[in-house]
């Protein structure tokens, strides 16, 4: 059985002190998809228990009871392992979950910085969904080049960001941060559909709309 990395933010406050995290659906509808075929370990940067974003709980309350009130799920929570201790070695696949938390926290540290290049240098999956693909902006391939450069990609929108009101919460804007990186952006024809891009190894989605897209896109990718 093969084994896949979710990486979750430990950031619970946003730049204007609002709370925030991982976005509910965004490891939910993965996590149904993936289950059942691979191994799932969970991850951030502090260990155990990493926070949601309550809005997210309050905006999907159906993923309550088939995520946050899974027994299995509440034990893999609670075991989240530290970013510090897990090795690239021993995962096939990479997958870091969105919410205004990963923009806040895993772009800077080192730790998320050096797995990732790890995974990504290994030709190892290295996926994202919303604002996960945040955590990916200082990774970088063998000749030091960003990953993103000269590949297509995807995250939540800048007018998205707008859309929500949001703008001002995070230190930077995803979308804007992969164009700078010389990264290909696309996008859905409206905010909030679905949009997933496959380019080799990465993948990514746009939105918490795309979380499932990702995780089929992962699965068709590790069953080839």
């Amino acid at each position: 059985m093969k084994h896949i990395l979710f990486v979750f933010t430990s950031a619970n406050k946003n730049l204007t002190g609002g709370q925030t995290g991982y976005y509910l659906p965004e490891a939910a509808h993965p996590y149904y998809v993936l289950s059942e075929k691979y191994h799932l370990d969970f991850a951030s940067p502090k260990g155990p228990n990493p926070p949601v974003d309550e809005y997210s709980v309050k905006t999907f309350p159906d993923d309550v009871p088939k995520f946050l009130e899974n027994p299995t799920v509440q034990r893999k929570l609670a075991s989240t392992k530290r970013l510090a201790d897990v090795k690239a070695a021993d995962y096939d696949a990479i997958f870091y979950i969105g919410g205004h938390g990963p923009v806040l926290d895993l772009p800077q540290d080192p730790t998320n910085i050096e797995l990732a290049n790890e995974f990504w240098r290994a030709g190892k999956l290295t996926t994202a969904v919303c604002h996960g693909p945040a955590a990916l902006v200082n990774v970088t391939d063998a000749r030091g080049q960003s990953i993103f450069k000269g590949r297509r990609a995807t995250a939540f929108a800048d007018e998205e960001e707008e859309l929500m009101d949001a703008v001002q919460a995070v230190p930077f804007l995803v979308e804007d941060r992969i164009k700078e990186l010389g990264g290909i952006y696309e996008k859905a024809a409206e905010p909030f559909d679905p949009d997933v891009v496959v380019d080799g190894m990465l993948i990514t989605g746009q939105n918490p709309a795309s979380a499932k897209g990702v995780a089929l896109a992962i699965d068709q990718a590790l069953s080839a």
